[in-house]
């Protein structure tokens, strides 16, 4: 499993392989041929809400991370992750594009962690959790 990350505004590399937008919405000032995007999965990107949150808090990256994964559990982002997976695990280079201008503490990283199972997510999320859901009991009344 070969995962790089990289900001979006970096020259293309032949040495990148497959190129995977994680952001939600298009880096600005860029044109898409210049990206040398692949796969722009949009549903892997944390929710505006927690974004603006970090932007305001950059010291609470735990706090962040962890907020972000939960995120991760939705249907739709649930399903990005999988095609995350599914790209990861071919023989080529994955490269995580992202635009933020911090480098150290962004979405990709994040995913990048998550991929190669180096911190452990809820148990909610990645390869194990698909097509498993929580059951909550009713409550008797």
């Amino acid at each position: 499993m070969d995962i790089g990350i990289k900001r979006v505004y970096e020259p293309v590399s032949p040495a990148d392989g497959v190129r995977v937008l994680v952001d939600r919405l298009w880096p600005r000032g860029l044109r898409k041929e210049e990206a040398a995007v692949k796969f722009w999965l949009r549903d892997l990107a944390p929710s505006k809400e927690l974004r603006e949150w970090f932007h305001a808090n950059p010291e609470a990256w735990r706090l962040f991370r962890k907020r972000y994964l939960k995120e991760l559990v939705a249907p739709a982002a649930s399903a990005a992750v999988e095609k995350l997976y599914g790209l990861v695990e071919g023989k080529r280079k994955v490269t995580l594009l992202y635009a933020s201008k911090n480098e150290e503490h962004n979405n990709a990283i994040v995913l990048k962690d998550l991929l190669e199972g180096e911190r452990k997510p809820p148990s909610s999320v990645g390869r194990g959790a698909i097509g498993r859901g929580r059951i909550r009991k009713a409550k008797r009344q």
